[in-house]
C-alpha cells in the first residue's frame, strides 16, 4: 500500500492523473500533470513503490548528482501529489507516474486506495493519440465519461472503444467497478510530428480542465512554445514536399467536416477562458 503523509483534510479533491507510454503520445498528457504540479506549487504526499510494478530492464533507473553534490540514483514510479489551486473551492489530487510493465490490477487499486484515504471524489484521466490531424489546425480533444450524469453535464460521450487498452482504460475500469465518477481527454497529437513534445496538445488539454473545473489555469510559456512548435513543423513541411502536400489533404479533410473546434460554442469557451485569464492577470 501506498504511504500517505499526514494531512489536514481535503477539500471535495478532485483527481487528475496521467501516465507516460502508450497513453501518452508526444508526452502531451503528462506534460499536462507536470505543468500544473509547478504552475499550483503541489507537493508530493506518496509514491507507489516501483519493485512491485516496473521492469527495470525496460524503464531503468536514473543515475545523477543531488542539490547537495551526492550521487543518487532515482527509481521509476508513480508519485501523488496535492495542490491548492488559487480560485478554486476545492483542492486537486495530481497522479504523474509511469504506465507499469506488471501487475496493473493491483497498480491501479493501490492507486486508488490512496485516492480514497485523500476523499478523493472525481477522477480525470488525460491521454494523447497519434492521429491523422494536421498541426495547423485547433488539436482536438475527445472526452467521454462513466456515467450518464456526467455524460449529460460536461457535454461528453461515453466511450464505444473496442480494442486494445493502456493503463488509463483499465484506471477507468477500477474506477467504474468502485462507483468512482471518472472523466477521460484524449487530445489528438498529429502522427506525422508524434516526437515529443508536443505543447499544442498540451495547451488543448489545460483547456479542456479550466472549462471542467472552471477555473483559469496559469500557462505560462505554454502557449509561446505551442506557436514555436507549429512554426517549426511548418518550416518542416516547407523543406520536403511529400510531407507538405499531405499536410494540405489533412487541412481539406478537415475543413469540409463539421469541426467542433471551430462551432460557436467552442469559440465562446475560448473567449471566456481570456476572460477569466485576464481578470486573474489583473487581480
Amino acid at each position: 500500500m501506498i504511504e500517505i503523509e499526514d494531512l489536514s483534510d481535503l477539500v471535495d479533491p478532485v483527481v487528475i492523473a496521467a501516465f507516460e507510454g502508450w497513453n501518452d503520445a508526444a508526452d502531451a498528457a503528462s506534460s499536462v500533470v507536470d505543468h500544473l504540479l509547478k504552475v499550483w506549487e503541489a507537493k508530493v504526499v506518496g509514491a507507489i513503490d516501483p519493485e512491485d510494478f516496473y521492469d527495470f530492464q525496460m524503464n531503468r533507473p536514473i543515475v545523477g548528482t543531488d542539490e547537495n553534490g551526492h550521487r543518487r540514483i532515482t527509481w521509476p514510479s508513480t508519485q501523488i501529489a496535492i495542490a491548492s489551486p488559487p480560485g478554486l473551492d476545492r483542492d486537486v489530487i495530481l497522479i504523474r507516474g509511469i504506465e507499469p510493465n506488471m501487475r496493473w490490477r493491483q497498480f491501479c487499486a493501490e492507486l486508488l486506495a490512496a485516492c480514497d484515504e485523500l476523499g478523493g471524489e472525481l477522477v480525470i484521466t488525460l491521454g494523447a493519440l497519434l492521429a491523422d490531424t494536421p498541426h495547423t489546425r485547433p488539436i482536438p480533444v475527445t472526452g467521454t465519461a462513466t456515467e450518464p450524469e456526467i455524460v449529460d453535464k460536461l457535454k461528453v460521450e461515453q466511450s464505444s472503444y473496442e480494442g486494445p487498452t493502456g493503463i488509463v482504460g483499465v484506471f477507468q475500469d477500477a474506477c467504474v467497478r468502485l462507483d468512482i465518477p471518472a472523466v477521460s481527454y484524449w487530445a489528438a497529437v498529429p502522427h506525422y510530428v508524434a516526437q515529443p513534445p508536443c505543447p499544442k496538445a498540451t495547451l488543448a488539454l489545460v483547456g479542456q480542465l479550466e472549462d471542467l473545473l472552471e477555473i483559469s489555469i496559469p500557462l505560462g510559456d505554454l502557449p509561446d512554445e505551442a506557436q514555436a512548435w507549429e512554426r517549426g513543423v511548418d518550416e518542416l513541411a516547407e523543406e520536403d514536399e511529400d510531407i507538405a502536400d499531405y499536410v494540405r489533404a489533412l487541412e481539406e479533410t478537415r475543413d469540409t467536416t463539421d469541426l467542433p473546434e471551430a462551432s460557436g460554442e467552442a469559440i465562446a469557451r475560448e473567449f471566456e477562458r481570456y476572460l477569466k485569464r485576464r481578470g486573474t492577470d489583473e487581480s
